[in-house]
């Protein structure tokens, strides 16, 4: 059992962080440390992998030491923050192959709607799920890909195929809500978009 923590818990954690570490949160705002973990554990990244990957400067170390106060909190607290919920389910699917097996019996068809927005995190707990059964049906679309700020991996999609070379792609190229002359306009500005699937 576990507590969950919304973003008012966060804040909380975060302040009292702050505090211990004699940090000024005018220098490096709160805000901006929740969105680089949220970051961090989207790609699955501790404290430390986080850091080895970081600047390595003073403002980089104090995300490090935040980040680290942080998951040590949940840790003693004996709560998950949301980003927490899919990478300890991944971390239980590593370390406990038979209780992956388990997920993959039980769950055999996997849908997923807006796939050009989901994270590094999402798409390995997606692939992993669908291994066996290979039961996976995605729907998405490269060109409408807005959530990169919040972790969306546009190569989720764009490599899918490659991913899953056993899948069957359905364009869906028929609109019913535009006319002809904003569609044109639309696929004009679109076809400039860079390492795009090609459609209409």
């Amino acid at each position: 059992s576990f507590t969950i923590y919304d973003s008012d818990d966060q804040q909380r954690v975060m302040k009292l962080i702050y505090k211990e570490l004699m940090i000024d949160d005018k220098f490096l705002p709160p805000r901006e440390i929740k969105s680089k973990i949220s970051d961090a554990k989207n790609k699955l990244l501790g404290p430390q992998d986080w850091f080895a990957q970081s600047e390595r400067d003073y403002r980089s170390q104090l995300i490090y030491d935040v980040y680290n106060a942080y998951e040590e909190k949940l840790k003693s607290s004996n709560s998950l923050d949301f980003d927490d919920l899919i990478v300890k389910t991944l971390e239980l699917f590593a370390q406990h192959p038979p209780v992956l097996e388990a997920y993959q019996r039980k769950i055999r068809y996997i849908h997923v709607d807006e796939y050009q927005d989901t994270n590094y995190a999402q798409y390995m707990l997606v692939r992993l799920l669908a291994a066996q059964s290979r039961n996976l049906c995605v729907v998405g679309d490269d060109d409408q890909s807005i959530y990169g700020w919040r972790g969306a991996d546009l190569r989720n999609i764009l490599e899918f195929e490659r991913d899953f070379p056993d899948c069957r792609v359905i364009k869906l190229e028929q609109n019913y809500r535009s006319t002809e002359t904003i569609l044109e306009a639309a696929n004009g500005v679109i076809r400039h978009n860079k390492g795009r699937k090609d459609k209409s």
